[in-house]
């Protein structure tokens, strides 16, 4: 599947691509899982059977949502909002109002904490590995810019250009990693 940024795979969703269903549903329902089970209190019926029901309200009524630039909070607010009222519905003795905001307590596992930094270090792993496929100049215009703390002007000084090349520099060297970044994401979701 090509290179797919938000927009773009809500767009397609919204068009009837079952693709793009296919790659929302990879990459949302197990982090959307995850959350309803803390939010549940590990009710696992429950989340499974509301998470499914909620992507299958999302395709069938795909034509009629909004246009998003974002779809990961719009998915978490409606799929909490979803699940707050099965809750409601499964449980006459607990009183959800889903108009107001009430408090879960969540318990985080060792194990949700160790996953949370494995991640992490492999999101460290694959940004350094994307800045090092970066042409030289623009690796050394970011470093400059975020590891050293220089602004334009300075970086521009440092390395004899102009104040616009600069911009120009960070500009392309930023827009091709949130590209690649983007297109990681998806592949890894999708294989």
């Amino acid at each position: 599947m090509k290179n797919l940024l938000d927009y773009d795979l809500w767009a397609s969703l919204k068009s009837g691509d079952l693709k793009a269903f296919s790659t929302l549903f990879k990459v949302y329902y197990p982090l959307l899982h995850n959350y309803g089970l803390k939010l549940s209190n590990y009710n696992e019926q429950l989340t499974e059977d509301c998470l499914q029901e909620f992507f299958l309200y999302v395709y069938e009524h795909r034509e009629n949502l909004a246009d998003l630039d974002s779809i990961k909070p719009y998915l978490y607010v409606s799929f909490r909002r979803s699940l707050f009222r099965e809750i409601k519905k499964a449980s006459k003795t607990v009183n959800y109002d889903e108009k107001e905001n009430f408090f879960i307590d969540i318990n985080f596992s060792a194990e949700d904490v160790i996953i949370q930094q494995e991640i992490d270090a492999l999101k460290e792993e694959n940004l350094a590995k994307l800045l090092n496929e970066l042409p030289n100049r623009q690796k050394e215009v970011l470093y400059l810019k975020y590891y050293s703390d220089l602004n334009a002007n300075d970086i521009a000084k440092v390395l004899g250009i102009n104040y616009q090349s600069v911009i120009n520099l960070i500009h392309k060297g930023i827009k091709k990693l949130r590209q690649d970044v983007s297109l990681n994401t998806l592949l890894k979701d999708i294989i």
